[in-house]
């Protein structure tokens, strides 16, 4: 079992910054090497709509931060769209032909439902300074497998290809409770997927109602997820795989939990995990889902 040792609040909102009020919102890294990593991150304007920022810091000084531009990367989409009321990363990989894409969620208010929230694209030219659309359609729509939200894409080069793991809706219990769990599915590019439905993780019970936020890494030939689940407050989860499509759950080597006060005494949840220097650190939120900011704990 991997243990944490907490950090504390590494990143938090800065309020001098109209896009991030409060929240520093599902912490998505960006390795940039010798101990540096841009960490990409939601913050939520006056109006509670996200927008993605970020912050390098720098491992080797327990997550200090070293830099945390004043302007946004990517901003809520044009009105209609599927993004209209705010952005969220959910992760950052290289694709083809020098390109950085930035899969995120997008959100758009609902009716007979509280939300709606499907995963976008984003693409940058060099090197994640800045981004456009690749589309201003979701990149994971509804389907006749996938037919409620689809989002918080997670991308992994596999092969000559990328496979995919996301969010995907099984059933809205009522207005202001969606269930959701885990599925997979496979790219040629990194943008167009085949997706058939293949849910990798579920629910334990019909207590627990969401599965979120797959952080996926391929170490030594074993698939490891971290991701978080929920029945009254969020916690994170741990799971297995040899072949990334058949999963073992094993929250009980998750190493981490709530803290008897602070910024995480209630909830943990969208853990994202780097290797630097031998160690393990993990980027992760706390109460209220990250209203606070990131924190950081290192496993040794």
């Amino acid at each position: 079992m991997q243990q944490w040792r907490k950090l504390g609040l590494i990143i938090q909102p800065d309020r001098r910054l109209p896009w991030t009020q409060t929240h520093c919102m599902v912490p998505t890294p960006q390795v940039l090497g010798d101990g540096l990593v841009k960490v990409f991150f939601s913050g939520r304007d006056a109006l509670n709509r996200s927008h993605v920022g970020h912050a390098i810091v720098d491992l080797n000084r327990d997550g200090q931060i070293v830099d945390y531009p004043s302007a946004a990367v990517l901003t809520p989409g044009a009105l209609g769209c599927f993004d209209d009321n705010g952005v969220t990363p959910s992760c950052v990989v290289d694709l083809p032909d020098g390109e950085l894409g930035l899969y995120y969620i997008g959100w758009n208010p609902g009716s007979t439902v509280r939300m709606h929230i499907f995963g976008g694209l984003a693409i940058s030219k060099d090197q994640g300074k800045t981004f456009e659309r690749w589309s201003r359609a979701p990149i994971l729509e509804r389907t006749r497998t996938d037919p409620y939200l689809n989002t918080a894409p997670w991308v992994v080069r596999h092969g000559d290809g990328y496979r995919i793991f996301y969010v995907s809706g099984y059933e809205w219990l009522h207005k202001d409770l969606p269930r959701y769990n885990i599925k997979t599915g496979y790219s040629r590019d990194g943008k167009n997927w085949v997706r058939e439905g293949h849910v990798c993780l579920d629910f334990r019970d019909e207590n627990e109602h969401a599965l979120a936020r797959p952080y996926v890494v391929l170490e030594d030939g074993l698939w490891r997820m971290w991701f978080s689940y929920k029945r009254a407050d969020y916690r994170i989860g741990y799971a297995e795989s040899s072949d990334g499509l058949h999963w073992e759950r094993l929250d009980h080597l998750a190493g981490i939990d709530v803290s008897l006060s602070g910024f995480d005494s209630a909830m943990t949840e969208y853990a994202a995990i780097v290797k630097h220097d031998g160690r393990h650190f993990m980027f992760y939120n706390g109460n209220n889902y990250g209203f606070d900011g990131i924190g950081l704990a290192v496993s040794e």
